[in-house]
């Protein structure tokens, strides 16, 4: 960390901050979606309300401003080679260090019939236990069970024959979408780009065309997490399109189509939100009402928990990125989460704390963070725009913070 400074030291530092913004041509709301902080935070650095004293912060700060970080802040300590290169460990580690490595080479010149791995049932039992663990949150155990899962199902798919080498690629693309969904909500968008691609593959030498589009839906959900939403909108909607083709000329689709369908709204409906295009969101959202409703029940088609509860709480997902606290609140209290998994349940709840957040609800928006650290207690640490809340809060309430409130700050980092 870097020595803290006074209140004229945060405004000088803060002029400088807004200097180099308005230099680099960036509004604040640009500038801070760039380095994954929101335009209050920004606003509160550059008035010098807001401290920034941690040196990967400064860092972070002066490489969405372009300049050097001793240009920003001329008494940052010098940069450290080895934390340059050693990111910090997470639970995740050992399934990135995996997919860093493709295992084509090794079975492509394996002597014919060597596969000595699990046979293919015991296989699809790891693959669901590895989805368990993936809405969980509990990354840990994902990361050991799919660092020993996926090379036997990479190694399954080149050796078996007809029926079973099917199966064995259908069940590699589903352990690699797994993946992908835990790379996002681990901060790790780049790893899940790869994760998906991966899968997809799979699921083409599979046959399983719906498999194609779960893939493709979870590398739209990694271009969201990079903030490449151009991306992110392309690859979403040529897949609804798609889709809606399919189900247009199908006299009776089947659910997995149409849970694909209306999770690709949701997706573009999240882009829309993200990048301030309100009536597009809107309409998104109720497409994907739409397409809920002739779906007729909650499902979880390829792990993605679409139907009409999983509709409403994205809809109170968009109306706080949008700034409608009121309305997120509204559509919440008819909402009835319990039967999804905790990772969804956690959403819910830190969605619903941003909007209290943003009503100035202190101690509604503290319990339901608090209730979000309960059933997934990585996801808070993780979630920017939750972070960014809870700074809010406490900035807020000033001296009057509890000490609940504090606690929650320091585990989740929020004051950085």
């Amino acid at each position: 960390m870097t020595e803290p400074v006074g209140h004229e030291g945060r405004r000088a530092f803060g002029a400088r901050v807004a200097e180099l913004r308005v230099r680099r041509g960036l509004t604040q709301r640009e500038l801070a979606e760039a380095i994954g902080r929101t335009a209050s935070w920004l606003s509160q650095v550059e008035r010098g309300v807001q401290p920034v004293n941690r040196l990967d912060v400064l860092r972070l700060l002066a490489d969405g401003l372009g300049v050097p970080l001793h240009e920003l802040r001329p008494d940052a300590p010098p940069l450290d080679p080895v934390d340059e290169s050693s990111p910090e460990p997470n639970d995740l580690d050992r399934a990135r260090l995996l997919i860093t490595g493709h295992p084509a080479p090794r079975t492509l010149i394996a002597p014919e019939n060597s596969y000595k791995g699990p046979p293919i049932p015991d296989l699809q039992a790891a693959v669901e236990e590895a989805w368990t663990l993936a809405h969980s949150d509990r990354f840990a155990e994902l990361s050991a069970t799919l660092t020993s899962l996926i090379p036997y199902a990479e190694g399954a798919a080149r050796a078996a024959k007809g029926r079973e080498r099917v199966q064995a690629y259908g069940l590699l693309a589903r352990a690699y979408q797994a993946l992908s969904a835990a790379f996002v909500r681990q901060g790790e968008p780049d790893a899940a780009w790869v994760a998906a691609d991966r899968s997809i593959a799979a699921a083409e030498r599979s046959g399983q065309v719906m498999g194609v589009f779960a893939g493709t839906y979870r590398l739209a959900h990694a271009f969201v997490r990079l903030r490449r939403y151009d991306q992110a909108e392309h690859t979403a909607r040529s897949a609804s399109e798609a889709l809606g083709e399919y189900v247009a000329r199908t006299e009776e689709p089947s659910p997995e189509a149409l849970s694909l369908q209306g999770s690709f709204h949701l997706v573009l409906a999240l882009v829309h939100a993200r990048t301030g295009n309100r009536s597009d969101a809107r309409r998104e959202i109720e497409t994907a009402r739409s397409v809920a409703s002739a779906l007729g029940e909650d499902r979880n088609d390829h792990n993605l928990e679409f139907g009409p509860t999983n509709v409403e709480l994205h809809a109170v997902s968009i109306a706080v990125e949008l700034g409608d606290a009121g309305e997120a609140l509204d559509i919440g209290e008819r909402v009835d989460a319990s039967g999804l998994s905790p990772e969804r349940q956690a959403r819910f709840a830190l969605d619903t704390g941003r909007a209290h957040a943003q009503l100035r609800h202190v101690e509604q928006a503290l319990a339901c963070f608090l209730d979000a650290e309960r059933l997934s207690p990585g996801m808070v640490r993780t979630h920017v725009a939750a972070r960014a809340a809870i700074r809010d809060l406490v900035l807020m309430a000033g001296r009057a913070a509890s000490s609940e409130l504090r606690a929650l700050a320091r585990r989740t980092d929020a004051m950085s």
